[in-house]
């Protein structure tokens, strides 16, 4: 999986919302209803290093891996920092992403949370468009 790839996903999740932080952050936010589940770093000499949230007992075994360590100033709320996506198992990154965007899911209120998860599920039983409709004999 690489950055573009990356990114499509992380806006694809249901309600995931990205917006850019300038300086002096300089970091590409992928949030849901407000809260941060993942970022990457947009500028040098970190560009495209990618943050997440991964639950505590993943934390000391992740930042074991060689290309991955613990992110700056967020690392006491067991954020790591992928430092090339591509390297990095496609599978396992998405199971990942999607663990933080469901952390950060779980920490909104319980009404916003199903207005959220029901907006999407709207969008995806989308009734077809009488211009779709067949024609029968």
């Amino acid at each position: 999986m690489n950055v573009a790839q990356l990114k499509a996903f992380c806006a694809g999740l249901p309600g995931a919302e990205g917006y850019e932080h300038g300086a002096p952050a300089n970091i590409l936010v992928y949030s849901v209803g407000g809260k941060r589940f993942a970022h990457f770093k947009t500028s040098a000499p970190e560009r495209w290093r990618f943050s997440l949230k991964v639950a505590p007992e993943r934390f000391l075994e992740l930042t074991d891996v060689p290309g991955i360590r613990p992110a700056r100033w967020l690392a006491r709320h067991r954020w790591i920092t992928i430092v090339d996506v591509a390297a990095f198992p496609g599978d396992q990154l998405r199971e990942l992403v999607e663990w933080s965007w469901r952390r950060a899911l779980d920490t909104l209120p319980r009404a916003r949370r199903e207005a959220i998860l029901g907006a999407s599920a709207a969008q995806r039983r989308k009734p077809p468009s009488p211009a779709d409709a067949t024609v029968l004999p």
